[in-house]
């Protein structure tokens, strides 16, 4: 059997009914052009109706037909073939999506015919609660007197929604679900979802005719030669992903795979798992510290509580609230000589007494909330398991005995509520730090984005070399990217954020006035809120004022410290709303804006070029996410999945149309075009150093044959008086730059003077 291709670099994109598979092949031959290995393309099973991201997928039987349908990836595989391009897609095997339950026949059986239904082994449901029945929280204040059931058409209707009618049944008490109070949610649930989201349904691929059909259309691109590799979404929410990643290798033969993994700082993916790598957020934070200034972590102002003690608040909200029912079910699974020291209670130790439900529940929740990474996979990951308790015990030292109790059941992987466990820790981070924290700890918001640890304020040259080193050794085809559809922030925007951590005192003194100009109740709010407008800022975008206001309400209720997307503060919404506004409208907060923006856009630049080239030539596959080559201001979903006007992006390549961001595209090209054409400039990775006036602005490495070479702290280099006499210790010879076409032997004036960063390849 041949070796399964791996990519050069991929290219993603968002397939949609406004951008299906066949716009998407007529798109090919500008990622040719750019120099693209392989095309990266979002879920394109069926989804729900009208979603924009196809997370939400209802069948696994076909492709979307809005999508392009299975014809739609003919065209596109046909035109990847004809450019010599790769296929990448995207897949969701931890849920399906529920919101229409008539779209997803396995829901619609379930719902119809209960524990009888051949699809109940599919879904992953606690049938002991709710006395037998799939409890659906979806009712709102009106209650069941809303509710209609049509005997004729054989359903249950509650508005704009309907639920089948069980066969020979003619009432509401009759059917296999219970329709309960949109509140019942947090505490009441009895199927796994996805985090907290009710309207996706958690499948059980570990069940083998799950998988099976689930995967049938997925085995059929790769029997046909359509496909080339995949992306797994979300692998933590899976029961056992190492033994999935097996049973996935298998059916496509071993072809590229690469995992949704989120590792916090210093974690490693485990050796076991059959993938590539991760998707790159590791080396997406790594690439953004060792660009940010170390000297403003000890400017910037501190927040009134420490980085761990405002995720350890926001975690243990999470599990108290939204994941409620997830920390009740893993106490239910719970073995019985836990709870109670067993039937006869011969578990127990002399003077021990039983534990009851709440004190494990709290125990449980306190557990989840101190666990230092989304999750372990015992027995791989006790190490974090022990962490976690002894930070439990430390915080809530009357909770010990329950945590000596879990720590000795959730450390044995043969019982049941170890996995139950891991998958709550992985909902509890996801949602308590991605999804909560990151709006409500904004020192330096460039560092909040997703794997990302704000409290790891910046990395050392050295220490990014090791990192590149170590990751050449162990995993040279994991990906690497700066911007996803799950980022915050796009990398432009995180770029002039960075160059804010260079002029701290600039920075504080211009909020001050913004906070006197336009107040915000909450200051660490206002931090987020105005670290946003001035790393998105564009004069030329219409609809800069209307993205602001749905990123500040997005923002703020994903806070959840001041308003929530359930109980709105409006007096406090309103106050925000005002704050972007005086951005255009009011003369004085205008004025400061644009002072922040005018000293912040220039360096921010240069930090965008050094990002870009540096995610491009270190050691793993480069994405590039769609429309980032020329410019990403994007801010969190869905302001990043905006319209990409690829016409514009063609002609802008071709030479035929100016832009500001050109440089930027120019740089992407070069990398990828060479990584393409020269793959044996890009087998190793040796640091190179500098020496001279401004040797700390500078970072480079020789990746074999190709030298990146890339400007670090521009306005620092700016005050130094620029680059003088320091010099870059080269292999013998004459290296010209692939980027501008300039030549050095050492000197770095040369080549980077003008544009900041370089790629070399020797001469002759």
């Amino acid at each position: 059997m041949s070796e399964p291709r791996v990519p050069v670099s991929t290219y993603r994109l968002q397939i949609r009914e406004s951008f299906d598979l066949f716009e998407a092949a007529r798109r090919l031959p500008y990622l040719h052009e750019l120099g693209v290995d392989w095309v990266y393309l979002s879920p394109l099973l069926e989804a729900e109706p009208g979603s924009d991201h196809g997370y939400d997928v209802v069948s696994h039987a076909r492709i979307d037909p809005v999508r392009g349908g299975r014809e739609g990836l003919d065209a596109l595989s046909a035109e990847a073939r004809r450019l010599g391009l790769g296929v990448l897609v995207d897949i969701v095997p931890n849920h399906v999506g529920v919101q229409t339950p008539k779209v997803n026949a396995w829901w619609w059986d379930l719902l119809t015919h209960g524990r009888d239904s051949r699809c109940a082994e599919a879904f992953d449901v606690d049938w002991d609660v709710a006395g037998g029945k799939v409890r659906l929280p979806v009712l709102g204040d009106d209650g069941t007197d809303a509710v209609e059931v049509d005997v004729d058409a054989g359903v249950v209707r509650y508005h704009e929604h309907a639920w089948p009618l069980a066969p020979g049944t003619t009432s509401l008490e009759e059917q296999h679900y219970e329709l309960a109070h949109w509140t019942t949610a947090d505490h009441g649930l009895n199927y796994r979802r996805f985090f907290a989201v009710n309207t996706l349904a958690g499948i059980r691929v570990e069940v083998p005719w799950v998988f099976e059909e689930s995967h049938a259309e997925i085995r059929r691109w790769f029997d046909e030669g359509l496909v080339d590799g995949l992306r797994v979404d979300h692998p933590d929410g899976l029961r056992e992903p190492g033994p999935y990643l097996d049973d996935l290798a298998r059916l496509i033969g071993g072809a590229y795979v690469l995992v949704e993994k989120i590792l916090e700082p210093g974690e490693v993916l485990p050796a076991s798992w059959a993938t590539a790598g991760t998707t790159g957020y590791d080396v997406l934070g790594q690439v953004d510290r060792v660009l940010t200034d170390p000297a403003a972590e000890a400017v910037l102002p501190l927040s009134e509580l420490t980085y761990a003690d405002v995720v350890h608040t926001a975690k243990r909200s999470i599990v108290d609230g939204m994941l409620g029912s997830e920390v009740r079910r893993t106490v239910r699974e719970l073995p019985a000589s836990v709870l109670d020291g067993g039937a006869d209670g011969a578990d127990l130790t002399p003077g021990e007494a039983a534990i009851d439900a709440e004190a494990l529940e709290d125990a449980v929740a306190e557990l989840a909330t101190c666990f230092p990474v989304y999750r372990s996979y015992v027995p791989e990951g006790r190490e974090h398991l022990e962490h976690a308790a002894a930070e439990a015990r430390r915080r809530r030292p009357e909770l010990a005995p329950s945590i000596d109790h879990l720590v000795t059941v959730l450390g044995d992987p043969a019982e049941p509520a170890v996995r139950r466990f891991e998958q709550l820790t992985g909902a509890t981070m996801a949602k308590g730090v991605e999804d909560t924290t990151f709006y409500r700890y904004n020192r330096l918001t460039s560092l909040n984005e997703v794997g990302g640890d704000p409290s790891h304020f910046s990395l050392t040259v050295e220490g990014f070399h090791d990192a590149m080193a170590r990751r050449q050794a162990e995993r040279p085809h994991a990906m690497t990217t700066l911007s996803t559809h799950d980022t915050k922030r796009g990398e432009d925007v995180r770029a002039r954020i960075t160059a804010l951590a260079e002029q701290p005192q600039l920075w504080t003194e211009a909020f001050e006035r913004l906070q006197d100009a336009a107040p915000v109740p909450s200051r660490a709010f206002a931090a987020l809120l105005w670290q946003a407008v001035v790393g998105a800022w564009d004069d030329d975008d219409p609809d800069l004022r209307d993205r602001l206001h749905a990123y500040a309400e997005k923002a703020m209720r994903e806070a959840g410290d001041h308003t929530t997307w359930t109980s709105p503060d409006e007096a406090f919404e309103a106050t925000v709303h005002a704050a972007v506004d005086a951005a255009f409208d009011d003369e004085a907060v205008a004025a400061v804006v644009a002072g922040l923006v005018g000293a912040v856009a220039g360096p921010g630049a240069v930090n965008a070029l050094s990002a870009k080239l540096l995610s491009l030539t270190v050691p793993g596959v480069p994405d590039v996410y769609q429309g980032s080559e020329l410019g990403e201001f994007s801010l969190v979903d869905p302001d990043n999945r905006r319209r990409v006007d690829f016409d514009r992006l063609a002609a802008v390549l071709r030479g035929d149309e100016p832009h500001p961001y050109l440089p930027k595209l120019r740089v992407t090209a070069a990398a990828l075009r060479l990584r393409r054409d020269r793959p044996e400039l890009f087998t190793g990775y040796t640091p190179l150093t500098a020496e001279g006036p401004a040797a700390d602005h500078v970072l480079a490495f020789d990746r074999g044959g190709a030298i990146t070479v890339v400007t670090r702290l521009p306005i620092g280099l700016d005050a130094a008086g620029g680059w003088g006499e320091t010099r870059l210790a080269l292999p013998d010879g004459t290296w010209r730059d692939v980027v501008h076409g300039g030549t050095t032997d050492g000197p770095l004036e040369p080549v980077l003077g003008a544009a900041g960063v370089a790629l070399l390849v020797r001469e002759d």
